[in-house]
Parts: C-alpha cells; sequence; structure tokens
C-alpha cells in the first residue's frame, strides 16, 4: 500500500536523532525513509558517526564510486581452542581491488546465468519435495517449513556440503549476520564471532575430508585453485567458504519469507500472479524492491567526497540505504504500492558496480521457483490471524523468523 502522510510521522524525530534500534524502526523502516527522503536524504547520525544515503542517486554513488571501499581489517586470529585454524582473511565481501578482483575470479564461474539456469530442474524438485507434505494440513510456518530449507538444500549441495546439517548452518546463520548489524551490543557482536569461528571449524574438517576423498563440487573446485598455486590462502579457503554458505541462502530466505508476506498482505497481487505465471521473474524484481533483505550496504570514504550537498570526510561511513532507495520517488512511480507488472525495475538490491551480487542468478532464480511453487501447491494460503509474523531484530538484513500461515 502507498505510504500515507500521516504514517510519515511514525518516524517523530530528526532524522539525525532517531534511534536505529528503536522497536518502529525494526518493524517498518519504510515511512522513515520517506520522511527523510523529503526533509534530509542525506544526514549523518551522530549515535553511529556513520551517513546515512537515502535516495536512488546517491545510494548507487556510494555503491559505484571508487573514492568509496570497504576498507576490510587484517586476518582474525582464532582463539586459542582453535589454534588448529590459519587466522581467517577477510571475505571477498569485505575487499577491495585487487583482492576482490583476485577472490571473485575464482567462484565467478560457479555462478554464472548458464551454469545457474542448469540448476532448475534440481531447485524445482526440491521445492516440489518440501510443500508436498504440508498438503492437507491446517497450518505451516513458511520461514521453518520452507523459506529456509529451500536455498540452504541448493547451496550445501553446490558447496559439497551434507543437506542433514543445514540445521547447524541455520544457527551459525543466525548468529553471524548479527556481525552485519553496527547497532548489536557487544554481547551479540562477540557470539557472532563465535559462530564464525565454529562454521570455519567444520569447513576445515570437511576440507580435510575433501582432500582425502575429492568430489566436484565447488569446495573441490576451490581446492583444486589453492593446490595450483598461492592465489587462495588457508585462510581464504575458510572465509570463501564460510561466506559461500551464508551469503548462498540467508538473503534468499528473506527474499522468499518477506516476498510471502508483502504478497498475502495484498490480496490482488498475489491473485494475480496465480493467473499470470508468466509474470513471476518481474514479481521477482518487485519484490526485492519492495522488501530487499539487505536495508543497508556499507563503505569507507577513502577520501573527501562532496556528495547531496555534503561533504563526506576521508575515515568516515556512509551508508547506502538499499531500502530507501528502491522506494525513491523519483525513481518509482507510486513507490509504497507493490506492483508484480512493474517494469523496468532499477532497484539496489543486489547492489551495483564491482560488488554487485555474486549469487544474484541463483537467487533469481530460487525465489521464481519457489513462489512458482507456492501458487501451484498452496494456492489458498493466507496469514494467520492468531499468530502474528515475527521478525528478526538486525537493521541491515530484514527478514522473518517466524511467518505462519493457514492452508
Amino acid at each position: 500500500m502507498e505510504t500515507k502522510p500521516g504514517a510519515r510521522a511514525r518516524s517523530g524525530v530528526h532524522a539525525a536523532e532517531f534511534d536505529p534500534r528503536s522497536p518502529d524502526f525494526l518493524a517498518d523502516p519504510y515511512p522513515y525513509y520517506a520522511r527523510w527522503q523529503e526533509e534530509e536524504p542525506l544526514f549523518l547520525l551522530p549515535a553511529t558517526g556513520d551517513w546515512w544515503a537515502t535516495r536512488h542517486h546517491d545510494a548507487a554513488q556510494v555503491l559505484t564510486d571508487p573514492r568509496f571501499v570497504k576498507g576490510a581489517s587484517g586476518p582474525r586470529q582464532p582463539p586459542p581452542e582453535y589454534a588448529h585454524l590459519p587466522p581467517l582473511e577477510p571475505s571477498m565481501l569485505e575487499r577491495d581491488p585487487p583482492d576482490h578482483t583476485r577472490l571473485r575470479g575464482l567462484v565467478n564461474r560457479a555462478f554464472t546465468p548458464r551454469v545457474v539456469e542448469g540448476l532448475r530442474p534440481r531447485i524445482a524438485e526440491i521445492a516440489r519435495e518440501l510443500l508436498e507434505p504440508f498438503t492437507g494440513r491446517a497450518r505451516i510456518d513458511l520461514m521453518a517449513d520452507f523459506a529456509f530449507p529451500l536455498p540452504a538444500i541448493v547451496i550445501a549441495e553446490l558447496l559439497g556440503v551434507p543437506a542433514q546439517d543445514r540445521e547447524r548452518f541455520k544457527e551459525w546463520s543466525r548468529r553471524i549476520v548479527l556481525l552485519l548489524d553496527p547497532t548489536q551490543p557487544e554481547e551479540a557482536r562477540q557470539e557472532g564471532a563465535a559462530a564464525e569461528i565454529e562454521l570455519a571449524d567444520y569447513f576445515h574438517h570437511l576440507i580435510a575430508l575433501r582432500r582425502t576423498e575429492p568430489r566436484g563440487d565447488l569446495i573441490g573446485a576451490l581446492l583444486a585453485v589453492e593446490e595450483r598455486g598461492d592465489r587462495l590462502s588457508p585462510g581464504e579457503l575458510l572465509s570463501m567458504c564460510n561466506l559461500l554458505l551464508i551469503a548462498g541462502h540467508e538473503t534468499t530466505t528473506n527474499l522468499i519469507g518477506g516476498g510471502t508476506l508483502a504478497l498475502l498482505r495484498d490480496p490482488e497481487q498475489w491473485h494475480l500472479l496465480q493467473k499470470r505465471p508468466d509474470l513471476l521473474p518481474r514479481a521477482v524484481e518487485e519484490l526485492l524492491r519492495f522488501e530487499p533483505p539487505v536495508q543497508l550496504d556499507g563503505r569507507l570514504a577513502a577520501e573527501d567526497v562532496e556528495m547531496g550537498g555534503q561533504t563526506i570526510r576521508a575515515g568516515q561511513w556512509v551508508l547506502a540505504v538499499i531500502g530507501a532507495a528502491n522506494r525513491d520517488p523519483g525513481v518509482f512511480a507510486e513507490p509504497g504500492r507493490l506492483d508484480v507488472t512493474r517494469a523496468p525495475n532499477p532497484h539496489l538490491s543486489f547492489g551495483r558496480g564491482i560488488h554487485f551480487c555474486l549469487g544474484a542468478p541463483l537467487a533469481r532464480l530460487e525465489a521464481q521457483i519457489a513462489f512458482g511453487a507456492l501458487v501451484r501447491q498452496l494456492p489458498g494460503i493466507a496469514l494467520d490471524a492468531e499468530r502474528p509474523p515475527r521478525r528478526n531484530r538486525n537493521i541491515v538484513i530484514r527478514g522473518l523468523a517466524s511467518l505462519p500461515l493457514r492452508l
């Protein structure tokens, strides 16, 4: 639904004074974004020292201007109980060229549109098998029963890790994504850092096994690269495995969950998708725009940058507010309205520039198959009035912990 002017007053205070951990903002950040775009589209938040760029043009500049960098820290030394692990290197998501270019090139071929399209039959099979047991049931939780296991199984099979370990992946992922949110308390950040080490240890043992029992999976491909020379250090190999597993399912899980919630809150769009399955590709792009799983993407100013009438000083962090940029009224007509027929749709949900999401083709395919399976196999699903959706408390990764549905 279009954001009503009265709803914008919920943000209540000057943009630079708002609390990013407030329950209202976590529940629904979009009225805040709409007000900021009108009144203060680029502002400095004193509480964190970060700039927030909410307009599409400014957010796109943050993502593409080489003067804004990732600014990765150095290797992270594992704690004493994990002394057998090498120092964990920053992942390619955290690195700038030339390291980013080198690391991305090692896995790029595994995620090309042609290679991903070859996965379509298997992904469709997984989706069908996950939904079949729910025919005739009264209720399901979409997150636990479908939105999480579908992409988790797919990335597990790609990497070559046991799919039966996906509950462990789910818990590690829940804790690790806390590290992306700068507003999390120190206890949560320590919990995320510990999970990162635990996952690296899991891969350490799996990689040792794979060296003696090679397979034609992505871990095997990465090991082959490592064995050919010094292009991938042991610490980089573990960080790459961690990244591919977490990024390979976390955002797609939240796209399926958040997208389903948006569609069921707008029955006209849900029914249109049922009648017009040819709209699935457009619908996925619109759901990415309307409810992006990644709301914020930060960069460090390597030098002073003039932008949006402000001066970003060298050493300051700037957040491209993807959730706001995707609803910029200067780019999108009726930005607060869900429209599965919308085209073109220049959303920023996969980023832009050299860090454009490597897994975008896979995420798009998985989401198209997931929503297609839902409208075919469970056409009568509806929100459960007795059990409301429950959100994760993370301002960067917007997602649902639970989405109860009636069948």
